[in-house]
């Protein structure tokens, strides 16, 4: 989902309600609040006569088609924020020991985990939903169907008003899943769909149901990161391709828990979108943001944080197992060798981000390894 709300601190006001005046406590939220743009302006006006932080927080599920002239930007009134499903340690599957702030100012850490890899396919496949916590199992993995389900047969087309071929956005979210955590190319998703499709289906159409995909926050692609390197590699500037939320890559291809043992190696894929959600969320709070590496040579990162006061670190997913955590770690050095330290800092910390790992620790050689559900911000 999508926040845009007024960062004005709270203070008390008194509106009319039935005829007798009310002490109500701001701020006040107005849920889907493009379906009237007008309330916009109101807002905005209102933030203007009052003068006081915390008034509105106005949330929507989708941006709006298109905005009238007449709307003001909300520039220094209105702070927009994305808002996505919640993370393991909100869903208390994450046991919080590791901080990722922690390990930003250098602190030791310390932790044990004892989740297998059938909780981390369970964990995939039900998604970071509210509504589906606190529930049987069979009800929590339906949550994720649900909403796949709702953007095909109505939020894809209800964002702008274009009606759009339900087997046709399967197919491109089919192809998605399949691809998830690559820099496939949008071609490559086109030539998949259109071996399903008898009608023509040109780069334009399907840059239009991507965009729409992107309004309705169900994808979220993962920039490239350009740092300052001591040789002249080159660094591969397509994005990664990932959901919102991994459980919607699931409900795509019809896979459950089960489905995802039996096939690892896509398993490792959709765990890096888990991670990559969590990572998005657990940076906000310093200010940051996650990109992904890869260089002509193979050489790839799949998350550098790097905040705005210039600090970054060097993540590497791995489901689990000593060969692939090793691998891990290696890739990790050898990116950080590449980096040119004269112009940028060295990495603040490397971490190796595990589905299944005993405990966290620090390497000999410097890297840490931390199962994701002992992370939090």
């Amino acid at each position: 989902m999508s926040v845009l709300g007024c960062i004005y601190l709270t203070t008390d006001i008194v509106l009319p309600f039935e005829g007798h005046a009310r002490q109500l406590k701001v701020p006040h939220l107005i849920d889907e609040w493009q379906i009237a743009t007008n309330i916009w302006n109101a807002v905005r006006y209102e933030v203007d006569r009052r003068g006081e932080f915390g008034q509105f927080i106005l949330t929507g599920s989708s941006v709006p088609a298109k905005l009238d002239e007449s709307m003001h930007t909300g520039t220094g009134r209105i702070v927009r924020m994305r808002m996505r499903p919640m993370s393991l340690y909100e869903s208390r599957d994450s046991n919080g020991q590791v901080s990722l702030c922690d390990l930003f100012n250098g602190k030791d850490i310390s932790a044990i985990d004892d989740h297998c890899i059938e909780d981390i396919a369970f964990m995939i496949c039900r998604g970071g939903w509210p509504a589906a916590l606190n529930h049987s199992e069979k009800v929590v993995l339906r949550q994720a169907f649900d909403y796949y389900d709702a953007v095909i047969s109505e939020d894809i087309s209800r964002v702008d008003g274009v009606k759009r071929d339900t087997d046709r956005i399967k197919h491109i979210m089919r192809s998605y899943a399949r691809n998830i955590s690559t820099q496939v190319s949008m071609e490559t998703i086109r030539t998949d769909v259109i071996s399903n499709d008898i009608e023509t289906f040109d780069k334009e159409t399907l840059y239009s149901y991507l965009n729409a995909l992107k309004r309705i926050f169900v994808i979220e692609d993962s920039p490239a990161w350009n740092p300052n390197l001591r040789s002249k590699t080159a660094i591969r500037i397509s994005d990664t391709r990932y959901y919102v939320d991994p459980s919607v890559a699931t409900a795509a291809l019809g896979m459950g828990p089960v489905d995802l043992i039996n096939d690892l190696e896509l398993m490792g894929l959709i765990f890096e979108n888990l991670c990559v959600r969590d990572l998005r969320i657990y940076v906000e709070a310093p200010d940051g943001t996650v990109y992904h590496y890869r260089d002509k040579t193979g050489l790839e990162c799949e998350a550098v944080i790097h905040l705005r006061n210039g600090g970054y670190s060097l993540v590497e997913v791995k489901l689990g197992g000593d060969k692939l955590i090793n691998e891990g770690a290696e890739n990790l050095k050898k990116l950080a060798g590449r980096i040119d330290t004269e112009k940028m800092r060295d990495p603040a910390f490397m971490m190796v981000l595990c589905g299944v790992a005993p405990f966290a620790y620090k390497r000999q050689d410097g890297v840490y390894v931390v199962p994701v559900t002992c992370l939090k911000d």
